[in-house]
C-alpha cells in the first residue's frame, strides 16, 4: 500500500454522494491536500475550464466520481443527456489530467456495464460480451468509454488510470427525488411519506422479483481509496491492460421485494406492499462477482439492514433540503 498523505488529490463530483464519502474517508485517513470545485466553479463540459483548473492547480491524484446519474426513468426520458454528458466528463477530466502530468487517477463507472443477461455474479470478463440493459443503454456505453479511456492513455502514455465498478450504491447525500432517484431513496422516501400520511398501502414499481446488490456509499469510498493506494505492481498483478476495471460490492443480493419489506421495517410502515408489474424491471438479475477485489485485499463491512438504517436516518434529518 502507497499512502502519501501530503498529496494534492482532486476529487471530481464532491458533492454527490459517492464523491463526498471519498472526501469523507481521505479526510479520516489523514490527506491533508484535497481539492473540489462546485458546478459554479467549475463546468466539467467544458474542455477548456478544466485544462484550466488543472494548469492553475497541482494536482498529484484525481478520483473521477463525477457523473450525471439517475434510476431507470431518467434514464429513458433523457438517454442523449445520459450519454452526451457523461462522455463529455470522463473525456475532459481524463484528458486533462494526462496533459497535466497527472500520473495516477481513478475512474467510478456502474454495474451497468455488463450485458443483461450475463452469467450471474458478473465477472469482470463479462464485458463487451453482450447486449447491455436498453433502459440505461446510454449511460453504460459512457461508462464503459471510461474504462477503455483509462486503459488507452495506460497503454499509450504508461499512465496508471484506474477503473472500479460499483454496484448499487446508497447512503448519505443519495438524490431522493421522487421521479429521477434510484431504488432504495425512492423506496426510502414512499414509505416515509407514507407513515407520515398514515397511508393503508405502498406501491412499488415492477413485479418485486428482480435481484439486487447494494452497497452503502461509505464502503464504496474506503474500496476507491484501497484501489487508489495499492502499489502499482500489485494492482497490474490482478489486471489486465485491457481489462483492468474492478468490481465493488457485496457480493451478496437480495429480491427488490425483500428490500422493500427490510425498508418497511425500517420506516415503520405496517400496511400493504403492492407491486406494479406494468412499470420496468429492468435487468432480473445484477449480482458482481467481487473476488478481485478480494484477491486485493478488500471486502465490504456495512451489513444492508445497518446501511438502509443509515441512510434512513440522514434522510429524516435532512428531508427538507431532499424533498425537490
Amino acid at each position: 500500500m502507497s499512502r502519501e498523505l501530503d498529496q494534492t488529490i482532486f476529487v471530481a463530483g464532491h458533492q454527490g454522494m459517492v464523491g463526498s464519502a471519498i472526501v469523507r474517508r481521505l479526510q479520516k485517513l489523514g490527506y491533508c491536500s484535497i481539492l473540489s470545485a462546485g458546478r459554479n466553479e467549475l463546468d466539467l463540459l467544458d474542455p477548456h475550464a478544466v485544462h484550466a483548473y488543472f494548469s492553475e492547480n497541482r494536482i498529484d491524484q484525481v478520483y473521477l466520481a463525477a457523473a450525471k446519474v439517475g434510476g431507470i426513468h431518467a434514464n429513458n426520458t433523457f438517454p442523449a443527456d445520459f450519454i452526451y454528458d457523461n462522455l463529455m466528463i470522463e473525456a475532459n477530466v481524463i484528458h486533462a489530467a494526462h496533459h497535466s502530468n497527472v500520473q495516477r487517477l481513478l475512474f467510478l463507472g456502474s454495474s451497468c456495464i455488463y450485458p443483461k443477461h450475463a452469467i450471474q455474479p458478473m465477472k469482470e470478463e463479462a464485458l463487451l460480451t453482450g447486449p447491455l440493459e436498453p433502459t440505461n443503454e446510454p449511460y453504460a456505453i459512457a461508462k464503459i468509454a471510461g474504462i477503455k479511456l483509462c486503459e488507452s492513455y495506460n497503454r499509450q502514455h504508461s499512465r496508471d488510470y484506474r477503473s472500479v465498478m460499483p454496484t448499487n450504491l446508497y447512503g448519505p447525500y443519495d438524490n431522493y427525488h421522487p421521479q429521477n432517484s434510484h431504488v432504495i431513496p425512492a423506496l426510502l422516501r414512499r414509505f416515509h411519506e407514507a407513515v407520515q400520511a398514515e397511508q393503508a398501502e405502498v406501491v412499488i414499481w415492477g413485479s418485486g422479483n428482480p435481484m439486487r446488490e447494494f452497497l452503502h456509499v461509505d464502503d464504496m469510498a474506503a474500496a476507491s481509496v484501497h484501489v487508489m493506494e495499492l502499489d502499482t505492481d500489485t494492482y497490474q498483478a490482478k489486471t489486465q491492460p485491457m481489462l483492468s476495471h474492478i468490481n465493488v460490492g457485496t457480493g451478496q443480493d437480495c429480491t427488490i421485494r425483500e428490500l422493500a419489506e427490510t425498508i418497511a421495517k425500517i420506516t415503520g410502515f405496517k400496511g400493504r406492499l403492492a407491486f406494479d408489474a406494468s412499470k420496468p424491471d429492468g435487468a432480473p438479475r445484477k449480482l458482481m462477482d467481487v473476488s478481485r477485489l478480494r484477491a486485493l485485499g478488500w471486502q465490504s463491512t456495512i451489513g444492508l439492514e445497518q446501511g438502509l438504517g443509515d441512510a434512513y436516518h440522514w434522510f429524516v434529518e435532512h428531508r427538507l433540503e431532499a424533498r425537490d
